[in-house]
């Protein structure tokens, strides 16, 4: 069970099959350092990674453990890219920043796999391949359009047709879709820890229980307050993403937290679990309120999706899964599903991952839209190189100016609104 968290979203598959992380100090008293990361999350950890390894001194303060918010709990797709296609990308950031930015994202697969070998994080990669699937012909038109963007940038990217999609996943239930070769999973709680232990080795210093409560930039110096201590550095890089408190008010409301959620069968006999993905692939449905899934590496069915935001909705939604799943693969009608969980998404209006300089020596990265676990990791590099004195402007990804979302406040409202018109739009096939 996940610690310190509601019952209803606690029981996680991925904590039941990770190793026991390390204690780690809370903090005490006053340290200083070259960077302090604020966030134990992918983000925040590939950032300290990165400066420590460039020989910065480093400092991460974590409110609960590290991997505890939604890197620990997602479903451990490593997709490549962004929400957006490549034309997209390159008409709103332009010929150079786009470019770089679409090589950051397209690469960020290969990154992840690449960096958890050379650390030798055990984390139960797999290179099977991202499949996006279509429910219905609406859906295939956007699929082959992503799919030429991509080949045109050389990328492993194409269109699949009915049988070839069935073939892939090993059941008959999508009209067709799309597959990026250089896709695949891992169990992300297990990467959370790696990268932990990682940056540690490198050198830096993490402290669980330390949540941050202000952030005082000065002109030539930074600090970070917790409950109990202080850290000054010379920058500051702030990965809160979904998990955002009251630490920075504008920071907070720039992003939309949402519920996403999961459930897991229990291990499948052998001559089922070797026809589902058979090959290792991994999908995601074009539909407005996506639905994922995948095989974890132990033989369950793994699915997830867009809940509320709060826990009210949770359970009925868990349930809405689990019979999503039957009618995909009535084969798993007769088998239980003992885990149960979920987290926080952020989200952001225009469905970019957001860079924001809230201070000349204070970098903040959120806002991955449920496409984080690939580019949090190389997103970590870009926020390492800023520490170590890449102007922001020469990053390989856009610094945009920090935009709170109005009437924030009223977010639940919203968000309720807007699952209930794509669900009908769903099941219209609109």
């Amino acid at each position: 069970m996940i610690h310190d968290e509601a019952s209803v979203i606690a029981n996680s598959l991925w904590t039941a099959t990770a190793p026991p992380p390390p204690e780690r100090p809370a903090l005490e008293g006053e340290v200083e350092a070259d960077l302090v990361v604020v966030g134990g999350g992918f983000s925040g950890l590939s950032a300290a990674l990165h400066a420590a390894e460039a020989g910065l001194s480093v400092t991460v303060l974590e409110a609960m453990t590290p991997g505890w918010g939604a890197s620990g709990r997602n479903g451990g797709q490593v997709n490549p890219g962004l929400k957006e296609d490549p034309e997209a990308v390159a008409a709103r950031f332009g010929e150079d920043l786009g470019g770089r930015f679409l090589r950051l994202a397209g690469d960020d697969a290969d990154y992840l796999f690449a960096l958890a070998e050379r650390l030798g994080i055990d984390c139960d990669a797999r290179r099977g391949g991202f499949v996006q699937t279509a429910v219905s012909e609406a859906g295939m038109g956007p699929l082959r359009e992503r799919a030429r963007q991509w080949q045109a940038l050389d990328r492993p990217v194409r269109a699949l047709d009915r049988e070839e999609i069935a073939g892939l996943l090993g059941f008959d239930h999508y009209v067709g879709g799309a597959v990026h070769e250089a896709g695949g999973t891992v169990q992300p709680l297990k990467l959370a820890l790696g990268l932990a232990a990682a940056a540690e080795a490198a050198g830096a210093r993490i402290h669980a229980r330390s949540r941050a409560s202000a952030i005082e930039p000065g002109p030539e110096r930074v600090t970070v307050r917790t409950a109990a201590g202080a850290v000054t550095a010379r920058r500051a890089v702030v990965c809160l993403n979904g998990y955002g408190d009251g630490v920075h008010d504008r920071l907070r409301r720039s992003v939309v937290p949402v519920r996403s959620v999961q459930v897991a069968t229990e291990v499948l006999p052998r001559n089922l679990r070797d026809t589902l993905m058979p090959e290792g692939h991994h999908g995601s449905d074009t539909q407005r309120l996506t639905t994922y899934f995948r095989m974890s590496p132990e033989g369950r069915f793994v699915i997830g999706g867009r809940s509320g935001f709060n826990d009210g909705r949770v359970p009925a939604d868990q349930e809405a899964l689990r019979r999503i799943a039957r009618r995909m693969i009535p084969d798993l009608a007769d088998f239980d599903w003992p885990y149960a969980w979920g987290g926080s998404v952020a989200m952001t209006v225009d469905h970019f991952p957001h860079l924001h300089l809230l201070a000349p020596n204070v970098l903040s990265s959120g806002g991955f839209n449920g496409r984080g676990v690939a580019l949090t990791v190389a997103m970590g590099r870009v926020l390492g190189e800023w520490a170590a004195g890449r102007p922001a402007e020469a990053l390989d990804a856009p610094v945009t100016p920090l935009a709170p979302i109005p009437f924030h406040g009223l977010r639940g409202l919203g968000i309720w609104a807007t699952i209930q018109k794509y669900k009908l739009m769903d099941r219209l096939g609109i």
